[in-house]
């Protein structure tokens, strides 16, 4: 009785939540990518297919119904074959040759890549219930780790490299590219060309347990300038508290052994079974868009995850002194 009446705080949690702000794009037919661009198109393409055979089974009907009366079976017989055998497999051919001949573009590599796939590449994982993101190859800066958030230059081809150590999910940013699935045991690639800068809704699109529905994330696409300046800075330490508030927040978050699962690189703290936190406060979201980042939602988080995100690995920490709570979450919150 007590995780049913939490999963349905959770419910009522998740619908009182405020919607997408209209900054984050999340259409699939408002297309930001080459590939999304491509599906777009498809997709108006067979819709006008789909409107003209349903037109023509109209048209025949309405002849049919008009003019009642025996029918020649000969001719009965033709306009069944070519109707219902002839036509849909010239239609459906063609859409399925017309896929084909555009996907190996979609896939190809991004250019200068060496043959052997080595070459700047973010690699995503998903886990149950948020992802984990890594920045790796690129040039002049080491492997840079965060969570639940994508950044992207504008305009440049850049491969993802999935995989999942649970379950399978599935990374989807309608407004950038279609689904892929992330399958344990297996890697697999997504290839971006991000063709309009802004923030884009990502999720996962493939049914993955309890909080599967709190599993999503944001693309960020910037220019080339700001996205290496982005990128440095994510790969530097944590900074040191500013505040006595922020000192008393990180001895807290190191006392309390929060360090045994996340990692604040500059800190003592190196966990690597939850979400990197060294640079939390410059996040958009918090628990893989569950909640906003702000004060309020970092001690709600702290305290009671569960109430959020159902059967979520962190514990919960609501047995903390107020004071310390507030003092993590002050501390997290400037981790900028």
């Amino acid at each position: 009785m007590g995780r049913h009446r939490r999963n349905a705080r959770a419910i009522l949690c998740a619908m009182s939540m405020p919607a997408d702000a209209g900054a984050i794009d999340v259409s699939a037919l408002a297309p930001a990518g080459t590939e999304a661009d491509v599906v777009a198109r498809l997709f108006w393409l067979m819709a006008g297919g789909a409107l003209a055979v349903w037109l023509a089974v109209l048209a025949v009907a309405l002849f049919a119904l008009l003019r009642p009366g025996p029918r020649d079976r000969r001719s009965g017989r033709a306009l069944i074959v070519a109707g219902g055998v002839v036509a849909p497999t010239l239609v459906l051919g063609a859409l399925l040759l017309h896929g084909l001949v555009l996907m190996p573009r979609l896939r190809a590599p991004p250019p200068g890549e060496a043959p052997s796939g080595a070459g700047p590449r973010i690699i995503v994982t998903g886990e149950q219930w948020w992802w984990r993101v890594r920045y790796a190859g690129f040039e002049g800066i080491g492997d840079v780790v965060l969570a639940n958030e994508i950044h992207l230059p504008v305009g440049e081809r850049v491969r993802l490299v999935l995989d999942s150590p649970d379950v399978i999910h599935a990374l989807w940013i309608p407004s950038l590219a279609g689904k892929i699935d992330m399958i344990p045991g297996r890697t697999t690639t997504l290839v971006l060309e991000p063709t309009r800068a802004g923030t884009f809704r990502g999720v996962c699109a493939e049914y993955c347990g309890t909080s599967h529905a709190h599993m999503r994330f944001l693309a960020v696409v910037k220019g080339r300038a700001d996205f290496e300046r982005w990128l440095r800075a994510q790969a530097a330490p944590a900074a040191a508290p500013r505040t006595a508030l922020q000192r008393q927040g990180r001895d807290a978050f190191l006392r309390n052994g929060c360090g045994a699962c996340h990692a604040v690189r500059g800190t003592p703290a190196g966990g690597t079974v939850g979400p990197d936190l060294t640079h939390v406060g410059s996040r958009l979201e918090i628990a893989a868009g569950a909640l906003p980042n702000d004060a309020e939602a970092l001690q709600r988080w702290i305290a009671r995850p569960h109430a959020t995100k159902p059967e979520a690995l962190m514990p919960d920490f609501e047995m903390l002194p107020p004071t310390e709570i507030r003092a993590i979450a002050a501390w997290l919150g400037g981790l900028k």
